[in-house]
């Protein structure tokens, strides 16, 4: 199943490109469930992302790879998969793509391909619908203020 969310900022690509850090993807994390960060090599091929999502009553985790990089002026982009899922995911590709839309624009697009078990993907897309829309004003508030 796929979703796709896009936000425009008034920040360039290499700007935006600059913010991907440990701090932004910390700030990106929703209320529910809460997240803790336990490594952050970056987003190069072969960095690792993981973390720990807390339930409440139980925690599960979460660890990806950075498998594609690319940056040019007008583009940054990569691509992270699931290495460790949680039980509600069978697979997990996120295409993080930034590219210029204008002089004074640049779309920061999050690209997400995933499968639930059971072929229950139908289910779980609309809460990560929900939890990929939050990022939209945190990245407004932290890309637009940049020019």
């Amino acid at each position: 199943m796929k979703l796709q969310i896009d936000t425009r900022v008034s920040s360039s690509v290499s700007q935006v490109a600059a913010g991907f850090q440990s701090d932004l993807f910390q700030a990106l994390a929703p209320p529910f469930p809460r997240i803790k960060l336990l490594k952050f090599d970056g987003n190069k091929v072969g960095d690792i992302v993981s973390l720990e999502l807390n339930f409440l009553v139980f925690k599960q985790r979460w660890t990806s790879k950075i498998v594609h990089f690319e940056e040019r002026e007008d583009l940054f982009s990569f691509i992270d998969i699931g290495t460790e899922l949680p039980f509600f995911l069978k697979s997990w590709q996120h295409r993080h793509h930034i590219y210029q839309e204008s002089d004074n624009s640049t779309i920061i697009s999050d690209q997400i391909q995933f499968t639930a078990p059971f072929g229950l993907s139908f289910l779980l897309w609309p809460a990560l619908y929900l939890q990929f829309l939050y990022r939209k004003p945190v990245y407004k508030r932290i890309f637009n203020k940049n020019r």
